[in-house]
């Protein structure tokens, strides 16, 4: 993605309710919810001949084997079989399921700004801002290291985010790691840009020669 559509992204981010926060670290959000795309297997115990594979629909259902359509998008995976189970039982007596998520989402964090790569990364492991902004390729030298934002969406249900503000400045020695921070999947890291940059970015003035009218440069 290129680097103007990032800073129409940020633009758009902006307009979004945040909540500052004084905590050390941001809240964590809830448990994964399932997406369009996501894939389900349905393993049944006692009946395994309605054993299916689905995937999630652009809609957010699933076509089962028992229970028919289903909505399962937007549910967490204890309440997606809590449901199945439920429908499941108008037609079999006790049924016993065992599902699994087999595909789904990728977790993955938001670089943006003054970075090198200002990309979207996935989360393979555990992650922090300064290891992100590494992946981007670092600080370019116009970024501001010691106000790096992170926005951590409240929930998966919410409009609101939380802020955090970090200073990444030169941190080298492990006893700098305490200004750094854990990621969690959907963080978008911004790094703004440094006011002394900006100012470099403004055009001279030019001087008039009372003499001659002629700009003097």
């Amino acid at each position: 993605m290129s680097y103007i559509k990032w800073i129409v992204m940020f633009g758009l981010l902006a307009q979004v309710p945040v909540a500052l926060t004084q905590d050390a670290t941001l809240h964590t959000r809830d448990r994964y919810r399932l997406h369009t795309g996501d894939t389900l297997v349905l393993d049944y115990r006692l009946s395994p001949e309605l054993d299916q594979t689905v995937t999630i629909g652009p809609d957010g259902f699933v076509d089962l084997n028992v229970a028919g359509a289903v909505k399962l998008a937007g549910l967490t995976m204890t309440e997606a079989h809590d449901l199945i189970i439920r429908l499941d039982s108008a037609r079999l007596n006790e049924p016993e399921l065992n599902l699994e998520l087999k595909d789904f989402q990728h977790p993955y964090v938001v670089v943006a700004g003054q970075v090198m790569n200002p990309n979207r990364f996935e989360m393979r492991e555990d992650m922090t801002a300064i290891q992100a902004v590494m992946l981007a390729g670092g600080f370019k030298d116009s970024a501001k290291e010691t106000k790096v934002v992170v926005f951590r969406r409240l929930n998966s249900k919410s409009d609101m985010a939380e802020v955090k503000v970090l200073n990444l400045h030169r941190i080298r020695k492990t006893s700098q790691l305490e200004h750094d921070m854990s990621l969690e999947p959907g963080d978008i890291i911004y790094v703004p840009e440094n006011v002394a940059t900006q100012f470099g970015k403004i055009m001279r003035i030019p001087n008039f020669s009372m003499s001659s009218g002629v700009p003097i440069y």
